[in-house]
């Protein structure tokens, strides 16, 4: 509801006016009478109403008067003078002052209702737009955060606007200097694939939360700036390089402290390991895109340098050739790599891929990219080779197309290098079994080193290739392949068999028994043995003893 207040020195007047005209229809009600203009403005004060409906004639404070005060500390209280007809002159001067409206006396009730619903509508419609107003002022609050950070992901992204930029960063309420220096940090997320791989959406999105509020608790700590995730797996630190002043000594000292400490606090509270790239410092607010690309660049180089690592672009001088070129891959090199696969000559073999990697690390400006689509140039090859000899196999096929996703995971030169010359290892294997024939004799050697090491319970596949001269993964695969078995499977095939036979004789005791054949732990061995003959081992006993 509205509040109305009556002026006007004549009760009849005042009466006819309160109790002749539905004020309720309107959403008005009579919040108070006054007699003159001084009376009013107490009541006004008091009751704070909306509309006045008021005399233009009184004795001590005239209607013109008083409407002029109220204007001036309560501009948003509508104004609708009444008085006689001559009073028009007066009142045309009257209307210029404050008022919305008027009408002559004697007051005619339809003229009123049209004035007081034209006043009405007219309230109504502010009253909706303050609400919206106050509406998206909320909004705009709630929304603060999402607004600074899309403000800093373009400073990163396209530098500092060419206008208004302060009058923008005042608005976010941001302390970003135009002219003050700046570093830029970027923490890189490592091992993402088994990050994420394990996690749901929601998981992922609380992380990420975590990890982001624990940078912004640590630069508030150490120095002044913010922290924004970038990307999934990548978060972005803008500094104050003057934090305690100009960019002294303690200052870059802090910086240092800041990153170990958000790596270290990224391990042991999340679990997570990270690279951290520092840029180079930076003088101006317009240079922070040109920041982030160096950090960033820092960042990339766990590719060559290894992960869990601070990385500072001074570190990095003399990495790079002085005229900024990069060595070029020597494509002669994957001819060699297979000519000693063709050959089965393991010198030769690793002499080529420590050649072929160290061709990609000195080719560090290439990067990432570059160096997977030479490893997956590579690949195609290899596979091509093993066409070309028959010597392709389902669990080969697999193998390779395993390495072909796992490249996109890798983050690191060792790693991937470590994955390509498992496949190659056993590419030769593959190779050198088809061309001497000699398959099912390793798989008789497998199993006869089984059958005889089966009570060793530290017996591990690398043990069995090591006996066989294969690469464990090779061994695995060729024993699947030729026998439909994995070694495992077979292992634990050849102790159940051996325990049958024990618990055929009662001399042996359940532990014994367990223990002559490789296991440690007797309820272990039960439920395997349960699980591989449907029945535990007293049972067997009780019916085959």
């Amino acid at each position: 509801m509205y509040k109305l207040l009556i002026v006007d020195d004549e009760p009849t007047v005042r009466t006819g006016l309160r109790s002749y005209f539905d004020w309720a229809s309107y959403g008005i009600e009579v919040a108070g009478e006054a007699d003159d203009g001084d009376a009013a403005l107490a009541m006004v004060e008091r009751e704070q109403p909306d509309l006045i409906l008021t005399d233009v004639r009184m004795p001590s404070l005239d209607g013109i008067a008083m409407s002029q005060r109220i204007a001036e500390r309560y501009p948003a209280i509508k104004i609708i003078f009444v008085s006689g007809h001559d009073d028009a002159d007066y009142l045309k001067s009257a209307m210029k002052v404050s008022a919305v409206d008027y009408i002559f006396k004697p007051v005619n009730l339809q003229e009123l209702a049209a004035v007081i619903g034209r006043v009405a509508a007219d309230m109504d419609a502010e009253r909706l737009e303050r609400r919206q107003r106050q509406e998206l002022l909320v909004k705009l609050k709630e929304g603060m955060p999402l607004l600074r950070e899309k403000f800093l992901l373009s400073l990163i992204g396209d530098g500092a606007p060419k206008t208004d930029v302060g009058e923008r960063i005042a608005f976010l309420g941001l302390d970003l200097p135009a002219d003050a220096p700046y570093w830029v940090i970027v923490v890189s997320v490592d091992d993402m694939a088994e990050v994420t791989g394990s996690r749901s959406e929601r998981d992922r999105q609380l992380l990420w939360y975590a990890v982001l509020n624990i940078c912004q608790e640590l630069i508030d700590t150490y120095l002044r700036g913010y922290a924004l995730e970038h990307r999934a797996g990548e978060f972005v630190g803008v500094l104050r390089a003057d934090a305690g002043g100009d960019a002294a000594p303690d200052t870059a000292e802090a910086l240092f402290a800041l990153v170990g400490d958000i790596r270290a606090s990224l391990e042991r509270y999340l679990k997570l390991g990270v690279t951290i790239g520092i840029s180079d410092r930076v003088n101006r607010l317009s240079d922070l895109a040109q920041a982030y690309k160096r950090a960033r660049e820092a960042a990339d180089y766990k590719w060559y340098l290894g992960k869990n690592r601070i990385i500072t672009m001074d570190s990095l001088e003399g990495a790079e050739p002085e005229d900024g070129s990069a060595r070029k891959y020597d494509r002669e090199l994957t001819g060699k790599l297979l000519s000693a696969l063709k050959a089965d000559d393991a010198a030769q073999l690793e002499e080529a891929v420590d050649r072929f990697f160290a061709d990609l690390a000195s080719s560090r400006p290439g990067g990432l990219k570059y160096a997977r689509n030479l490893c997956l140039q590579l690949v195609l090859a290899v596979g091509q080779l093993v066409m070309e000899l028959g010597a392709q196999s389902p669990d080969l096929e697999a193998m390779e197309a395993e390495l072909r996703e796992a490249l996109f995971e890798k983050e690191t030169l060792g790693e991937t290098k470590r994955l390509t010359e498992s496949y190659l290892s056993s590419v030769r294997d593959r190779i050198r079994e088809k061309r001497t024939g000699k398959v099912a004799n390793v798989v008789e050697r497998v199993r006869g080193f089984i059958e005889r090491h089966y009570a060793d319970g530290n017996l591990t596949v690398a043990d069995i290739g090591k006996a066989v001269y294969l690469s464990p993964t090779y061994v695995s695969l060729l024993f699947k392949q030729e026998t439909g078995q994995t070694v495992g499977e077979y292992l634990t095939q050849v102790r159940v068999d051996k325990a049958k036979e024990l618990l055929r004789d009662p001399q042996y005791k359940f532990y014994d028994i367990c223990y002559a054949i490789g296991y440690t732990d007797p309820s272990y061995f039960t439920k395997l043995f349960k699980k591989a003959t449907g029945v535990t081992p007293s049972a067997y006993r009780d019916t085959h003893a």
